[in-house]
């Protein structure tokens, strides 16, 4: 008698505390918000747009950027100037990133570490909303170029011209898609 009362003692202490882990699992709600999570935009002072900042979701960088931005030359407001996609053997650089509507407003860089003259945006797949980019150069200036929130349908555009042949350590981009999805990709022509 006395085990079976010490059986159903600890059956029912078992089942009150793993009924309500299940109760409140049930009432849960799971929101994805894009793999890595938000955060606050963080830039350093100088930082030439004066609007408030936003809470985005991060892809990670896949190598780390060797300079950091230590100067910022005059801001470049983004004019949407459409460009042909330069032949093959004149792009010095290339990259793309992903980003999806769920994750809504989405930071990413893109390492570069080369040499060119001329930096073109181009959207492949979908449609895409950019507030600012930052091109870092290997002297540590950097240059943001404000697209104040245009949305962009597929295309390349010319995002910066740079005739002396400077070279960019990285680019950082603040997006988000609206479509479903958008892939950005950054060009460097020689």
């Amino acid at each position: 008698m006395k085990r079976f009362l010490s059986v159903v003692l600890l059956s029912l202490m078992i089942f009150s505390t793993v009924e309500p882990a299940f109760a409140a699992r049930a009432r849960t709600r799971v929101v994805r918000r894009g793999p890595h999570g938000r955060t606050v935009v963080v830039v350093r002072t100088g930082h030439p747009i004066r609007r408030p900042l936003r809470a985005v979701v991060v892809h990670p960088v896949r190598a780390a950027v060797r300079v950091s931005a230590l100067a910022f030359l005059p801001l470049v407001v983004w004019a949407p100037v459409v460009a042909a996609r330069p032949e093959r053997d004149l792009i010095v650089w290339q990259d793309s990133e992903t980003i999806y509507k769920e994750e809504d407003w989405t930071e990413f860089t893109l390492n570069a570490d080369a040499r060119g003259e001329k930096l073109l945006l181009e959207i492949s797949q979908g449609k895409a909303q950019i507030d600012f980019a930052e091109v870092v150069f290997e002297n540590g200036d950097c240059q943001v170029v404000d697209f104040n929130e245009r949305a962009m349908g597929a295309g390349v555009y010319s995002l910066l011209d740079f005739k002396d042949g400077r070279k960019v350590d990285h680019v950082r981009v603040f997006a988000r898609a609206k479509s479903d999805e958008a892939k950005l990709a950054l060009l460097m022509r020689k």
